[in-house]
């Protein structure tokens, strides 16, 4: 018997030919060899996959659906014993399946991926934007990216840039309440705070040396960090944002930040992925491209 990657490589020339014989002709094999690599599936799937008569051949229902198969395993392991040099990236397509938080993924994830479909038009993208952490692995998601430490072995991960976190107001919140000068002040202060899906409670804010609080009394609580964003500008509340979102505005004089010598470390952000067999070349290239774009 045929080792079972040729038997499936014949299989699959013999039903985009419209015989044996010309799938013999295309392989450069007989076309007796062609029968018997068919005979020896059959025998292993214990399904007929071909109709034979004197006219010719008509490939089964079974044998459609197992020809599909076939044809995607047969191109993945081609795709392993192909030079890096001899492919070719226009070529790129398929679906890629990406999770990462709400904003992060608007503002700094999406840009990339717009840039990758205007070069790859046959690339498709799956996105969910979430602020509760999946299981990339349970549900089937090819990349995610993250905040915080990354322990866990099933996961190719990179990290790509250390992200500060601000305590901030807007000019006319400060105004008229002033600078809070402790972080215990703030449950007196109006804030703002973003609610964690998987326990409804409210996500913490952080600070210097492990210390952490939950305002106790937000005036806006919000499960949707760009809602809680927006209400941080809008001088509602003072809050606790990324870098990546609080310092272009800033920097405009549109939020002012507060309680510095109480900021904490950075947070990492990861991109990863899940250890699980070859990586095809599209989830490579979205890959490469996010670390590249978030590492800037």
């Amino acid at each position: 018997m045929l080792n079972r990657l040729e038997m499936l490589r014949i299989f699959v020339a013999a039903a985009e030919a419209r015989s044996f014989k010309d799938a013999a002709a295309r392989l450069g094999i007989s076309p007796q060899a062609v029968t018997r690599a068919v005979q020896d599936l059959e025998a292993v799937q214990g399904e007929l996959l071909f109709h034979r008569n004197t006219r010719g051949i008509q490939i089964t229902t079974y044998g459609e659906h197992l020809a599909v198969q076939a044809r995607d395993s047969v191109q993945r392991v081609d795709v392993l014993f192909q030079p890096a040099s001899d492919a070719e990236p226009s070529l790129v397509e398929g679906v890629v399946r990406l999770t990462a938080p709400v904003a992060l993924g608007r503002l700094l994830i999406v840009p990339v991926l717009k840039a990758l479909g205007r070069q790859h038009p046959q690339l498709r993208f799956d996105v969910q934007f979430s602020d509760t952490h999946a299981d990339v692995v349970d549900d089937r998601i090819d990349i995610g990216v993250r905040f915080g430490s990354m322990r866990d072995s099933r996961y190719v991960a990179r990290r790509v840039a250390p992200q500060p976190f601000r305590t901030v107001g807007t000019p006319e919140l400060i105004a008229l309440y002033g600078k809070p000068k402790s972080i215990e002040q703030l449950h007196e202060l109006p804030t703002t705070s973003l609610r964690d899906h998987s326990t409804g409670k409210a996500w913490p804010w952080y600070f210097a040396s492990g210390q952490h609080i939950s305002p106790l009394n937000p005036r806006f609580l919000s499960s949707d960090s760009e809602a809680e964003f927006d209400a941080i500008l809008a001088g509602l509340g003072f809050g606790q944002l990324p870098g990546f979102m609080a310092d272009e505005h800033i920097a405009a004089g549109r939020l002012v930040p507060v309680l510095q010598k109480h900021q904490p470390d950075p947070w990492d952000i990861y991109i990863y992925r899940p250890q699980r067999g070859p990586v095809p070349a599209r989830i490579r290239l979205v890959f490469d491209e996010l670390v590249t774009a978030l590492s800037r």
